[in-house]
């Protein structure tokens, strides 16, 4: 983990402007073709689940942004992030399940499945306490939406970015899935999930570079 120097911090003044926001969160959701990735998935016998959680956590640690985290008056970089999903369980109840992020799918995969199989039998809605190094993510695989928006705390400050994906649908031959991206704005701006739309979608289009 990284500390920032502020004093130095090109972001200093927009940092400063945003980290004083009753609510300086904001959100985006688009749609992203998944026309290239889902024969790819279904060709290697790949949970869609799994893949997605994977590609969210993939574009978040290639940027530094979403590795950015608010600490007291201070911000850190944390080295590496890893995805959080909630997991439908029992009773149409959900679980948290962290998986431990590493960009060898191969490996990353079987863990993952492992771990959603665990928090389904014995569902749990604990975190390690003050871990932030995480990126909290959700599935609605009953809907496609145009937006959504996460419960999050004020106070203490809460700067870890979350993710939504919904319903896979089909246009003619195109098939798309709505991804939300919700974030704090003293760390970024519209610019920088932009850019985590244009890699994810990008992952999407070559598969075979990491299946």
């Amino acid at each position: 983990m990284r500390i920032i120097d502020l004093s130095t911090w090109p972001r200093r003044e927009h940092f400063l402007k945003f980290i004083g926001f009753s609510y300086p969160h904001f959100n985006l959701c688009a749609d992203l073709d998944l026309s290239t990735f889902l024969p790819a998935i279904k060709e290697h016998g790949i949970s869609p689940t799994v893949a997605v959680i994977y590609l969210i956590a993939r574009v978040a640690n290639k940027l530094p942004e979403f590795r950015w985290r608010i600490h007291g008056e201070g911000v850190v970089e944390h080295e590496v992030v890893h995805p959080s999903a909630t997991i439908l369980a029992k009773n149409d109840l959900f679980s948290f399940c962290t998986v431990p992020y590493t960009p060898d799918f191969a490996a990353f995969a079987p863990v993952a499945r492992q771990r959603i199989d665990h928090v389904k039998e014995n569902p749990t809605l604990q975190d390690e306490p003050g871990q932030d190094n995480l990126l909290f993510m959700t599935a609605l695989p009953w809907v496609s939406f145009t937006s959504f928006m996460h419960p999050i705390h004020l106070q203490p400050v809460d700067s870890v970015p979350r993710f939504a994906w919904g319903k896979f649908t089909q246009e003619g031959e195109t098939w798309k899935m709505p991804l939300s991206v919700q974030v704090h704005h003293a760390l970024m701006d519209g610019i920088h999930v932009a850019r985590y739309y244009e890699k994810f979608q990008a992952y999407l289009d070559q598969p075979g570079g990491y299946l």
